[in-house]
């Protein structure tokens, strides 16, 4: 499989703004020089279409960084997976903790947001990770294997669909200070088993891909890099700027 880097923007840029780091992103990821990688941006849902055109005509893929559970009814403010696979989404962020801290996103509607946006697919990226309290509590190995199973137990993933689990501890995120790779190695590995404990062998090796995030930048990403299950990063503040994403994609090289 293809490493897989993603740029999550949040809300951090305004309209104009979010036009001309997608220009410049289309600028900077010449395909012939990065084929070897699944490049996608998730954009705010404000600037999302028009980030789009510009993103597909550069042979980037876009996400978005929540999606719901229907096709369609009376759910104000939420995003249609069958809407948005018509609109060109490929890429969907679920249970980042930002939402489930925020807005009280559970194990429970991960599951169900994974299961709709696979039905239409469009691919998950599933966030999971540990709180400080959680990890200064010694419970990081149970927290990660119940979000992980509680949001993929039960689902079929067939041969042309696939998963992204992405591992942020809570606690860095924001703070421009990554863990230790060696710690998120041990993580890797739990969630590895949890994987293999839910899916054939066959799909948890070729369709279920494990990235790292959390303040993770050109410096620090060559290390993660080089951990075994490594399948790529979810980048949030350093992909606000289209020099400093090129780097963390060359660290892995």
């Amino acid at each position: 499989m293809k490493k897989i880097i993603i740029a999550n923007w949040k809300m951090n840029l305004g309209y104009r703004d979010s036009m001309k780091l997608a220009q410049e992103f289309a600028g900077t990821f010449d395909q012939d020089e990065f084929h070897d990688y699944d490049i996608v941006v998730c954009p705010s849902t404000s600037s999302l279409l028009l980030n789009a055109e510009i993103l597909k005509e550069a042979s980037l893929s876009f996400g978005v960084q929540d999606v719901f559970w229907e096709d369609k009814g009376s759910f104000t403010g939420c995003e249609s997976p069958k809407f948005l696979h018509e609109a060109g989404c490929r890429y969907a962020i679920i249970g980042h903790s930002e939402r489930r801290e925020y807005l009280g996103e559970t194990d429970e509607m991960a599951h169900k947001k994974i299961k709709s946006a696979l039905l239409h697919n469009i691919t998950p990226i599933l966030c999971v990770g540990e709180t400080l309290s959680e990890r200064q509590q010694h419970k990081t190995d149970n927290v990660i294997m119940r979000q992980v199973t509680k949001a993929l137990q039960g689902i079929d993933l067939i041969p042309s669909e696939q998963i992204v689990i992405a591992y942020e501890p809570v606690w860095v995120i924001g703070t421009g200070q990554a863990i230790e790779p060696a710690d998120a190695g041990h993580v890797f590995k739990i969630i590895n088993q949890a994987v293999i404990d839910l899916f054939p062998l066959t799909i948890a090796r070729s369709n279920v891909r494990i990235i790292y995030g959390g303040s993770v930048d050109g410096e620090n990403a060559s290390e993660f890099a080089k951990l075994e299950h490594f399948s790529g990063f979810l980048v949030g503040g350093a992909s606000l700027k289209a020099e400093e994403f090129k780097n963390i994609i060359k660290a892995c090289q």
